[in-house]
């Protein structure tokens, strides 16, 4: 039976006098097979979601992406074959007692234009039952949507992967909802540069703290400037005195850091939330004709190891915009710390990655889709126009100047733990090396 706008077939296996041909003491084997045809422009990228899903025991599980995965399973309700953004899903009223289960990747070269990705079998014991078989099940083809394997009751949503932990529950409870609203009255373009504007919205508290601390330790600049000078021989009494600047100041240099943190789960969560977007599928954006792949603006005559062989518009982009924001950045967080003796120069090492990490995006999305691209572009450009408009118009550098030199009047703040921990060590440390010089 196969209902109206319905993507789930019900259907049974009925058996009549198979007991006078076969032996029904033991169960006979429903074997499905398939090979997963290549749907979309990067073989890599459509391989990478691409994977053999199953209910193991009431838990989702899934076979690797490498060759000759198998694997005996116990108490299988349903077995997915997904295909990146599609999927077939064979799910039993009662579970299968002992199902093998093999998955081959097909793709022995991204550079090749490879017609199959996977090939999926499974193999299911199907039991007699007073000398016949009646067995009910489903078959799922269709789209890997969430919302749409969500209402089936069944946990095959489960398939689609949104990320582990905060990471699903901020795209199942929030993302998802949020940019199906949107998308149900904008095209999809606008759909993602409305959801991003909504998120930077959102995060621009965070932003704003962060941009504050950095303010605050370029403040302090002068002064830890001329820490350094002072002690200069001595690396130690140089971390101490700096820390009780800052205390003194009422400055925590770990401020800066919060923020960015608090942004890890969102970034995350976005991450795993645009590949598995259907509703992107074959949807058009300026020059971009399908945003849930690569948007190429030039063929290459040639392959670039882990670049590919075109060239896509809106990663140069990203990689133009995040190049801006941590120009503008870096600048500031390299004050945020005392170097330590024996330790990194963190000042060449983020003026480094000022230039590595634009350059790494740039060769990582240029295979990815282009909706996810777009989303990051927006992102950073927004984000350097919120730390513009708060740097001229919301904080106040000589204020926060008055302020700070009005907390070195009063009493130190109480250090915190972290705080005190620190100045326990330093102060080990110090007493250690005098000690060493005496000997």
């Amino acid at each position: 039976t196969l209902k109206e706008n319905d993507y789930m077939l019900d259907f049974d296996i009925v058996s009549q006098g198979l007991n006078t041909v076969l032996n029904t003491s033991k169960p006979v084997n429903l074997e499905w097979n398939m090979k997963t045809i290549r749907n979309e422009k990067s073989v890599a990228y459509e391989n990478r979601y691409t994977e053999l899903y199953f209910d193991k025991e009431g838990k989702k599980s899934y076979l690797g992406q490498g060759k000759d995965n198998k694997e005996l399973v116990n108490k299988v309700s349903y077995i997915a074959f997904k295909q990146h953004l599609f999927a077939s899903i064979l799910r039993s009223k009662k579970p299968f007692e002992t199902v093998e289960l093999y998955s081959n990747n097909l793709v022995n070269d991204a550079k090749i234009d490879t017609v199959f990705t996977k090939f999926y079998k499974a193999s299911l014991p199907i039991a007699f039952q007073n000398g016949g078989i009646n067995e009910k099940m489903n078959l799922y083809f269709g789209p890997a949507d969430y919302k749409i394997l969500k209402s089936y009751n069944s946990n095959l949503e489960d398939i689609i992967s949104l990320g582990w932990g905060i990471f699903g529950w901020i795209n199942k409870f929030i993302f998802i909802p949020l940019y199906g609203f949107l998308g149900l009255f904008l095209s999809q373009g606008i759909a993602i540069i409305i959801f991003t504007v909504i998120i930077k919205l959102a995060m621009s508290p965070i932003t704003y703290k962060s941009f504050l601390s950095q303010a605050k330790m370029k403040v302090l600049r002068p002064e830890i400037t001329e820490l350094g000078e002072k002690f200069k021989k001595d690396p130690m009494k140089k971390q101490q005195e700096t820390m009780k600047l800052y205390n003194k100041a009422g400055v925590n240099p770990m401020a800066g850091c919060i923020p960015a943190l608090l942004q890890m789960p969102v970034f995350y969560a976005l991450f795993q939330l645009f590949p598995s977007l259907v509703s992107l599928r074959q949807k058009g954006f300026l020059w971009a004709d399908d945003l849930s792949t690569f948007d190429s603006v030039l063929k290459l005559p040639f392959y670039i190891p882990g670049y590919g062989n075109h060239v896509s518009l809106f990663p140069i982009l990203a990689s133009i915009a995040i190049f801006f924001y941590m120009k503008m950045t870096t600048g500031d967080q390299q004050m945020q710390a005392p170097q330590q003796e024996g330790m990194p120069d963190m000042a060449k090492i983020m003026k480094i990655m000022i230039y590595v990490s634009p350059l790494m995006m740039l060769f990582f999305f240029n295979s990815n889709g282009s909706g996810l691209s777009l989303y990051y572009f927006i992102s950073n450009a927004l984000t350097i126009g919120i730390m513009l408009i708060i740097k001229k118009y919301i904080v106040d550098e000589d204020k926060i100047h008055a302020q700070i030199q009005e907390n070195k009047l009063k009493e130190p703040k109480k250090q915190g733990k972290f705080q005190q921990k620190l100045q326990q060590v330093m102060e080990q440390a110090e007493a250690q090396k005098a000690a060493n010089n005496k000997k």
